[in-house]
């Protein structure tokens, strides 16, 4: 079987390392949800699976690259009274840093923000993410503002620091590095995870939290 090269690369990458699966996270971290919002990203196809609450989800599927940050920044500034978590990803963050400073600036105290780092572009193909290894969001977040900042990449170490996280006051940023998922399906070709439409979704997040 011929790898593609980008392929190629992060197997050896990633080769020999201790990193969280995102399912098993996610079920670890469903423990400790709540009430929570959840906006799940990049760990939407599993979430799915696990979620008791289907009505405080919002699973955006794929915006355009960068979306994440800012639609649940934004969601959080809306619903003060409320804690929103996301699960963003590093490729996606890349493509909108900035909304880094502005999270920071406006400092919503019940925005929790996870980004998942595989170190590739996993949903086509595993191109890897430029400078992968090197690249400190921990530490760009908290030279944004971030008030708290973590970086884990191992499951214990999230099973014991989730509580502490989330019982915080927001800001937060976590860093995981995550297992890639390669995806090789022509996106037009693959199962579809999501078991709502965006119209469902919108819907029954107003209902939820009794907005018009």
């Amino acid at each position: 079987m011929n790898i593609p090269v980008g392929i190629n690369r992060i197997l050896i990458i990633i080769k020999g390392k201790k990193m969280i699966d995102t399912l098993e996270m996610l079920k670890i971290f469903k423990n400790h949800r709540g009430n929570s919002v959840v906006i799940p990203g990049r760990g939407g196809k599993h979430w799915v699976t696990l979620t008791d609450n289907q009505s405080r989800d919002v699973p955006l599927g794929d915006p355009a690259m960068g979306g994440h940050a800012s639609y649940a920044f934004g969601l959080a500034l809306a619903i003060p009274n409320e804690t929103v978590v996301l699960f963003d990803s590093e490729g996606d963050l890349l493509m909108n840093t900035g909304a880094l400073a502005t999270i920071a600036d406006l400092a919503p105290k019940n925005f929790y923000h996870f980004l998942l780092d595989n170190e590739c572009y996993a949903t086509t193909g595993g191109q890897p993410v430029p400078n992968a290894q090197k690249v400190d969001y921990t530490g760009l977040a908290k030279s944004m503002g971030y008030g708290s900042t973590y970086f884990i990449d191992n499951l214990e170490d999230f099973d014991q620091k989730i509580a502490e996280i989330l019982n915080q006051e927001g800001p937060v940023f976590i860093h995981l590095k995550i297992n890639p998922e390669i995806e090789n399906v022509p996106i037009n070709q693959r199962v579809r995870w999501q078991n709502r439409t965006w119209d469902q979704v919108l819907s029954d997040i107003k209902s939820e939290l009794s907005v018009k």
